[in-house]
């Protein structure tokens, strides 16, 4: 399986979750081991989606998907 489409199927897994709250994410790239997404919804202009994206999102793909350093959000 390559990168991508793991990085696409943990998303998926984990995207019931942020949308109980109102919110959602796209996958926009992935390069140098920086996964870029963007916030939709309520996790577009929450306060608190650093946490979310950083301890949350960052850290499970991390775990599903050890080529996986970082992940940003973009506009």
């Amino acid at each position: 399986m390559g990168i991508v489409k793991a990085i696409e199927d943990a998303l998926q897994e984990m995207r019931p979750a942020i949308q109980m709250d109102g919110g959602d994410i796209e996958y926009v790239d992935f390069k140098d081991g920086i996964v870029s997404l963007r916030l939709h919804g309520a996790c577009a202009s929450c306060p608190l989606s650093l946490y979310t994206l950083k301890l949350g999102i960052e850290e499970r793909l991390k775990e599903l998907v050890p080529d996986v350093l970082e992940v940003r959000a973009v506009q």
